[in-house]
């Protein structure tokens, strides 16, 4: 017989307050049995403000990349340039000391999935693909976004790895709809990837994030439709699938402790936005 999993009751109604819209339609939700968001998650005006010009930051960070970034440069190079900018438009770089992060970015090539340290020994080759990951705090408002960046030509295969790992991105951005939900976004994703013969990496999500850097909802990017949390407007999330070229087993490097590096050493790519959930679908404040 099926099993119902019992979610907490995150949305709570004092006994003498008025239903809102809002509140009936996300309570029809939860007593159906589906996963709803903590109100805490339905981000402000104001927050949802404050996150944007985080993210326009974040965003001016990966733009600069994406002019200085070449062959021949150090990964530590670019986290001087990350920090640098971050700190000279009056924000912090988020990674910095994050539960021990010793850097500014994350810099992850070819076979490393994510979470690559910077290093003055690890020099951009003609032909890497590498994924360049900021997160930026603004007057306490966080963002968070990646790219993929192709140095000079790389081989077809790679090449077509960093587009399909970008159109995931995307696919999920629009199967993200108001009242929806997390899993609709993950098995988008999951499609799209298994149709073009990648697997996407489960041991890692997207995140919900603003007032902290990581908050709920886990936005895992395989799924079934109908599953995971209600999608309710003024949520704020990141999307961010990590697609393999091999099988999606990834091991953690144990000399760092931080390094995410597939099992079979063949090449991930990864692309990441964080969105607010608005009333019509999905709006991008960093990318």
């Amino acid at each position: 017989h099926m099993i119902i999993k019992k979610y907490p009751k995150n949305w709570k109604v004092g006994k003498n307050t008025p239903l809102t819209d809002l509140d009936k339609k996300i309570l029809a939700f939860q007593n159906r049995g589906h996963l709803v968001p903590k109100r805490c998650l339905i981000k402000t005006h104001e927050q949802i403000e404050g996150i944007r010009r985080s993210g326009v930051v974040n965003t001016g960070v990966l733009d600069a990349v994406a002019k200085e970034i070449h062959a021949g440069m150090s990964t530590l190079e670019i986290d001087k340039l990350v920090h640098d900018y971050t700190v000279s438009h009056g924000a912090i770089p988020a990674p910095l000391n994050y539960d021990g992060f010793p850097n500014s970015v994350c810099t992850s090539i070819n076979e490393v999935v994510c979470h690559g340290i910077p290093s003055e020994d690890e020099i951009l080759e003609e032909g890497d693909i590498i994924n360049v990951d900021v997160s930026t705090i603004l007057d306490g408002y966080y963002s968070d976004a990646s790219r993929m960046f192709v140095i000079g030509q790389t081989t077809p295969e790679k090449q077509r790895l960093v587009d399909v790992a970008k159109e995931c991105l995307l696919i999920g951005m629009e199967a993200a709809k108001p009242f929806g939900f997390v899993g609709d976004i993950g098995n988008a994703i999951q499609r799209h990837a298994h149709k073009n013969g990648y697997t996407v990496v489960r041991d890692l999500c997207g995140h919900g994030v603003g007032l902290k850097f990581h908050e709920e909802p886990d936005v895992e990017h395989f799924g079934r439709k109908g599953t995971g949390m209600l999608l309710v407007p003024g949520m704020v999330f990141t999307i961010e699938p990590m697609i393999n070229m091999g099988g999606g087993e990834v091991f953690v490097d144990e000399d760092d402790g931080w390094t995410v590096v597939t099992e079979d050493e063949l090449p991930s790519a990864q692309w990441e936005h964080t969105f607010v959930m608005t009333e019509t679908g999905l709006e991008i404040l960093s990318y």
